[in-house]
């Protein structure tokens, strides 16, 4: 459920000069006439690579869980902390990978956790074979892929503005979010079949080939951004701290903070006991739970869609509350669902609450790239991530304890009452009245906002 982030953008002669420290940016080739990015090849590239990874990662999300559950039989706690393993990577590099990130070449980070990825997936099958596999190992491959993934979004959300214009940062995104979506309609349907065919363990291996199939793209983008020149007085803390200050320092920032990191925490609780819910409990096959899950895609599809112009509709401030608006209350339907005509009503409710959440993503993201000087965009979104992906180990740990005790839908149904208010934090924040967002090419410069400069005062 996490949005796709990218990098630092090239300037126009009317951007403020780098700040010191940082490297100046190559101009990012800007496609014109029709077809817009889909004219940029590097892009395409990314693009095409990211699409095939998305939909092998979605095969994988199943399949973890469900090796677990079917094959090793493990217990809904344990299940809990498989779920709090895949993101645990967050709190415990995600403040540092942003400052080491921003020291490395972005291409190259993005290759080689893709190729790290890739053998830490394929042991899974191979201990199966072996008859090995454990639920430690599976502990294992999901923390050391998590903190492989942590470096990989890091760069990735620092890399995409290396590639375009500031101004195509919202075409991108969407198109981007538009692929993710895509590869979720495709990708459980897909995890589903094969884990029916071949055992989930094998299914695992389909990720694996995917994170090969992206690093072989990216090797082929051919912008290369000068190495980040090294900083005269490396600090890490203070690097971190400077992120942390910039996301903390604003209004808007810090509201985008809270509201994710509180919806990621309730819907953790409630991805630990989801697949419990539904193979043990309602007892679908893994080729149902895998369309089931799919049609949840469809509206991330229509989101991804509509996000551009919904935004140029009702603002870019309303658009981002509207979004998280709808997207929490849609969750109350899953703690009631039965094995019957409920299922279709739970379909209905995931297409909801995925649309809103994609067009939430694709417009607080790119109003993110946007606002923060190239300089700082690792640190940023280092920052971002561990404050809205941090909550979610504890809300995967919190889900598994509830399941285990009060039960699998009373879990559910207290995720779901605590995500229908994640909304709060944006709602009673400026940009309930902002139609515009203000960036860094553009900053807001009212001398009432002194301490805040970049965040314009409500009329």
């Amino acid at each position: 459920m996490t949005p796709p982030d990218p990098s630092p953008p090239g300037r126009s002669s009317s951007e403020p000069a780098v700040p010191e420290g940082s490297s100046p940016e190559p101009a990012p080739r800007r496609p014109g006439g029709r077809g817009g990015l889909w004219r940029h090849a590097d892009f395409r590239r990314l693009w095409v690579g990211e699409t095939v990874s998305q939909l092998g990662a979605m095969v994988s999300q199943m399949a973890l869980p469900l090796v677990a559950i079917l094959v090793l039989h493990a217990g809904t706690w344990q299940v809990g902390v498989l779920v709090a393993c895949e993101t645990a990577a967050f709190v415990a590099v995600g403040l540092p990978a942003g400052a080491w990130v921003e020291r490395m070449r972005l291409r190259r980070v993005l290759i080689v956790n893709d190729l790290v990825r890739a053998a830490l997936l394929a042991w899974v099958p191979v201990a199966q074979l072996l008859g090995v596999l454990t639920i430690e190992q599976l502990y294992v491959v999901a923390l050391a892929t998590g903190v492989s993934t942590v470096f990989f979004d890091v760069a990735y959300q620092s890399y995409l503005p290396q590639l375009i214009d500031r101004q195509l940062l919202v075409e991108g995104n969407a198109k981007l979010q538009a692929s993710e979506s895509v590869s979720h309609i495709a990708g459980p349907s897909l995890g589903g079949a094969l884990i029916q065919a071949l055992t989930a363990p094998y299914a695992v291996l389909v990720d694996a080939v995917s994170f090969l199939w992206s690093a072989a793209w990216v090797t082929r983008i051919e912008a290369r951004p000068p190495r980040p020149e090294p900083s005269p007085d490396p600090n890490l803390l203070r690097e971190i701290r400077d992120g942390l200050r910039f996301v903390l320092g604003n209004r808007i920032l810090r509201a985008i903070a809270m509201c994710t990191s509180s919806a990621n925490l309730f819907g953790s609780v409630i991805s630990a006991v989801f697949y419990v819910l539904l193979a043990r409990q309602l007892r679908l096959s893994p080729g149902v739970i895998g369309l089931l899950t799919s049609t949840a895609a469809v509206g991330g599809l229509i989101g991804a869609l509509v996000a551009g112009r919904f935004a140029a509709k009702v603002g870019q401030g309303p658009a981002i509350w509207i979004a998280s608006t709808v997207a929490g209350p849609c969750a109350l339907v899953t703690p009631f669902v039965q094995r019957d005509w409920t299922v279709g009503l739970l379909a209905v409710a995931q297409i909801a609450m995925w649309m809103g959440i994609v067009v939430y993503n694709i417009n607080q993201v790119s109003f993110r790239q946007a606002l923060c000087p190239p300089g700082l965009l690792g640190r940023m979104n280092a920052t971002m991530r561990f404050l809205v992906w941090g909550t979610m180990p504890f809300g995967a740990l919190l889900g598994g304890l509830l399941g285990s005790t009060i039960g699998v839908r009373g879990t559910l149904l207290a995720g779901a009452v605590g995500q229908s208010f994640t909304f709060l934090p944006v709602f009673l924040s400026p940009l309930r009245r902002m139609r515009e967002l203000p960036s860094y090419a553009q900053p807001v410069t009212d001398g009432d906002l002194a301490a805040d400069p970049l965040v314009p005062s409500e009329p």
